[in-house]
C-alpha cells in the first residue's frame, strides 16, 4: 500500500496533500449533512401521509439511518453482508484483490520508450478496422 501512495503524490507539495485531506473530509461531512437532511425530507414527505407516522428531526433521521445500517448492514468491508460461494476461499479472494504496485516504477520509463509508438499502432488498426468494416455489404 505505500507503493500505491508513493506512487500517487510522488509529485504533489505537502501543502497540496494536506489540502486535498482536509477538502476530503469536508467532502466527507457536507454529504454527511446533506444526506440528513435529506433522509428527514423523504420520511417527512412520504411516512405520515402514507402510514400516519410523526414527523422525525434531523438527528431522528441521522440515528434512523445508523440503526438502518447496523441492522441491515453494508457498511462496506466484505461485500456488504453476501456469503461468498464454497469455490472460493477468503485467502483466494484476498490475493486476487491485492494489487502489485511494485510494477508502476517502470511504467514511465516503458512510456517513454515504447507507449508513443505502440498508442500510433492502436490507432491505426482502429482506423483501419472501421474502414474495412464500412466496406463490406449489408447481409440483410
Amino acid at each position: 500500500m505505500t507503493n500505491f501512495f508513493t506512487h500517487k503524490f510522488r509529485k504533489k507539495s505537502p501543502i497540496k496533500i494536506i489540502g486535498m485531506i482536509i477538502l476530503g473530509t469536508i467532502a466527507i461531512v457536507g454529504l454527511a449533512i446533506l444526506f440528513g437532511f435529506v433522509l428527514m425530507w423523504l420520511w417527512n414527505w412520504l411516512m405520515p401521509d402514507i402510514f400516519g407516522l410523526p414527523p422525525i428531526t434531523y438527528w431522528q433521521a441521522v440515528g434512523l439511518f445508523i440503526l438502518l445500517k447496523i441492522l441491515l448492514g453494508g457498511c462496506g468491508g466484505s461485500g456488504g453482508g453476501k456469503k461468498r460461494s464454497s469455490k472460493h476461499s477468503n485467502r483466494t479472494c484476498k490475493n486476487e484483490s491485492r494489487t502489485d504496485f511494485s510494477k508502476w516504477k517502470h511504467y514511465d520509463k516503458f512510456w517513454k520508450e515504447e507507449g508513443d509508438q505502440h498508442f500510433k499502432d492502436y490507432l491505426s488498426r482502429q482506423t483501419h478496422s472501421r474502414q474495412d468494416n464500412s466496406k463490406q455489404p449489408d447481409l440483410e
